[in-house]
C-alpha cells in the first residue's frame, strides 16, 4: 500500500512540472506574438509615413466611366482635391459620396492604388432621357432666359455642358421637355414610363401650364390636363387613336382633348368663312 501512494505522488509532481512548462511556453509564445504584431504594425506605419505615399499631382488620379478615362477638364470639374496630401489621409468613401451629389453621376467607387501611389475612381453616369428647357425671368428686365439641359428617368436636372465634359460623344435624346423642372420633377418618374412605352411617337412634353400637360405627338397636339390618376387611361386611349389620321386630315386637327378619357374630343381648325364682296 505505501508503494502505491509513493508512485502516485511522483506522477502528480511530474504532471505539475509539465503543466508549469506548458504555461511558461504559452506565456513566451504570447510575448513573441505580441512583439511580432507590434513590430509588423510599426513597420507598416513607418512605410505608410514615407514620402512616397503622397498624392502630389492630378496625374496620379485615374477617373473613368466604364472603360473610358475622363479628360482632365472633366476631372477638374467633378473632383475637389488639394495637392499634395498623404494617400492615407484621403477618405475614399467621402470622395465617392461627394461625387454622387454631382448631377451627372449616379454611382461612384474610389480606391487607393499603392503601386504606383494614386487613386482609381470609377463612375456611372446618369442616363438622360430627354432634352429639357427651362425659362427664367431675368432681374434686369431684359426678358426671359432659356436654359437647356437634360433630365434622367427620375426627373433630375443635368446641366448639358457638364454632361458633355463627362461624355463628349453624347447623343442627345429625341424627347424634349419644356417647363419648370421644379414643377414637373415630382411627376416625371411616374409620367416618363408611360411616355416611353406609348405606341404613339411623342416628341415633346409641354409642362409650362401645370393644369394642362400638352404632348406633341405624331397625331398632333394632345391635351391631358393636370396629371392625375387617370394618366394611364389617357395614354392607353392615345394608343387607340393612333389610326385617326386615316379618317381625318392631320393638317385640319387643332388638338386632341383627352382631359376626360371617357369623352375624348378632337378639335378641328376652324376655317374662316369667305368674305363676300359686292360687285358694282
Amino acid at each position: 500500500m505505501p508503494d502505491i501512494v509513493s508512485v502516485s505522488q511522483t506522477e502528480l509532481a511530474q504532471r505539475r512540472k509539465k503543466l508549469r512548462r506548458q504555461r511558461q511556453m504559452k506565456i513566451v509564445q504570447a510575448i513573441w506574438r505580441t512583439l511580432a504584431v507590434t513590430g509588423l504594425a510599426g513597420g507598416l506605419l513607418w512605410v505608410a509615413l514615407q514620402p512616397i505615399w503622397v498624392l502630389k499631382t492630378p496625374e496620379q488620379v485615374l477617373m473613368k466611366a466604364g472603360n473610358q478615362p475622363l479628360s482632365k477638364e472633366a476631372m477638374k470639374s467633378l473632383l475637389d482635391l488639394s495637392y499634395p496630401q498623404s494617400l492615407w489621409r484621403i477618405q475614399p468613401a467621402a470622395i465617392a459620396d461627394a461625387l454622387k451629389k454631382q448631377p451627372t453621376i449616379a454611382q461612384a467607387t474610389v480606391n487607393r492604388r499603392l503601386f504606383p501611389p494614386g487613386l482609381i475612381i470609377e463612375i456611372e453616369e446618369r442616363i438622360p432621357v430627354a432634352v429639357a428647357q427651362k425659362t427664367q425671368a431675368q432681374s434686369n428686365n431684359t426678358g426671359n432666359k432659356t436654359t437647356t439641359g437634360l433630365i434622367d428617368a427620375n426627373g433630375i436636372w443635368i446641366p448639358l455642358e457638364k454632361y458633355k465634359l463627362v461624355n463628349p460623344q453624347i447623343k442627345l435624346p429625341s424627347l424634349k421637355v419644356t417647363g419648370s423642372p421644379e414643377q414637373y420633377a415630382p411627376y416625371w418618374r411616374k409620367l416618363y414610363p408611360y411616355l416611353s412605352q406609348s405606341s404613339v411617337k411623342i416628341t415633346e412634353v409641354d409642362y409650362q401650364d401645370p393644369n394642362n400637360l400638352i404632348l406633341k405627338t405624331e397625331l398632333g397636339k394632345v391635351y391631358l390636363g393636370a396629371i392625375t390618376s387617370q394618366l394611364p387611361d389617357q395614354i392607353n386611349l392615345l394608343a387607340q387613336l393612333r389610326h385617326i389620321n386615316t379618317k381625318l386630315n392631320p393638317a385640319e386637327i387643332d388638338y386632341i382633348d383627352l382631359k376626360n378619357p371617357d369623352s375624348p374630343l378632337v378639335h378641328m381648325i376652324q376655317k374662316p368663312e369667305p368674305v363676300k364682296t359686292e360687285t358694282p
